[in-house]
């Protein structure tokens, strides 16, 4: 019996997840099926509660369900936890449900498998503090960065971002006006800024030499804080698609137990996101 899995949100119709998923499932010979499905914004539990009744393995979880998808979890990853969301459901063999977030471990394999960054001893700067931020800082501490400092618009934000995760590295807050110039060796745009098509306010110069920029959001040409980052003589720039292909591939692992190759995925998606 072929095998149910979905990505539920609101909106949804936009979602590449399908397609992803789809492709996976082809690559490693997995019988699945994979649909999107537009989440009811006022009963998201009891929905998600029958999908897994009537026999649905796994949910991917997108806006604006992550903080309700964890708290429907009645087992939760310690990256889960950390996030305070979670993106990636699954029935278990006990028919509990457990909880994961694969957005950290997305991007840093996205870096640092597809893109060849070194993120040991590297001075990490993160602009913004909402959920995707909050999302990325442990695996990103985990991968023996030196230290953290995360901006944003509203500094008392970062400021609680930053206490949260104090026990795990050099995590702090830190304002726009007081980043020393040549301090930061990876910069990563984790605001809503791109969306937009805005640029976050970060002061020139205070990229380090052979630094990269890393925008957690993507599009169909280069991103204007990519653009800036490469005119601040940024040795290497990413935008975030990646990180989507990567993290779809570790809640694929989770649910099947089997690891899909990302770079023919990511490729094709690259492509498709050119096309628009």
């Amino acid at each position: 019996m072929t095998d149910r899995y979905a990505v539920i949100g609101n909106p949804i119709a936009h979602s590449r997840s399908p397609i992803i998923h789809r492709t996976f499932a082809e690559q490693t010979g997995q019988d699945l099926s994979y649909e999107a499905l537009l989440g009811p914004l006022d009963s998201f539990t009891p929905f998600v509660t029958q999908f897994f009744a009537d026999g649905g393995r796994g949910l991917n979880v997108t806006l604006p369900f992550k903080e309700q998808a964890y708290a429907l979890s009645e087992v939760l990853s310690k990256r889960a936890r950390q996030a305070g969301a979670v993106n990636t459901l699954m029935r278990g063999k006990d028919d509990r449900i457990y909880g994961d977030n694969t957005d950290g471990i997305g991007i840093v394999r996205d870096m640092t498998q597809n893109h060849g960054w070194t993120l040991e001893g590297k001075r990490v700067l993160i602009i913004g503090a909402g959920g995707a931020v909050r999302g990325v800082i442990g695996p990103l501490l985990a991968a023996g960065i030196a230290s953290l400092h995360i901006v944003n618009r509203t500094p008392e934000k970062a400021e609680t971002l930053a206490d949260l995760f104090k026990g795990d590295g050099d995590v702090a807050a830190a304002r726009y006006e007081d980043i020393p110039a040549g301090s930061v060796d990876i910069l990563i745009n984790g605001s809503s800024a791109s969306l937009s098509g805005e640029l976050p306010p970060v002061p020139a110069g205070i990229l380090a030499e052979c630094a990269c920029a890393y925008d957690m959001a993507y599009g169909k040409g280069e991103l204007p804080f990519m653009a800036w980052a490469r005119a601040q003589g940024a040795a290497q720039v990413s935008d975030g698609l990646g990180m989507l292909v990567e993290q779809a591939a570790e809640s694929f692992y989770i649910w099947r137990h089997v690891r899909p190759e990302t770079a023919p995925v990511l490729a094709m998606m690259r492509e498709l996101v050119a096309k628009g």
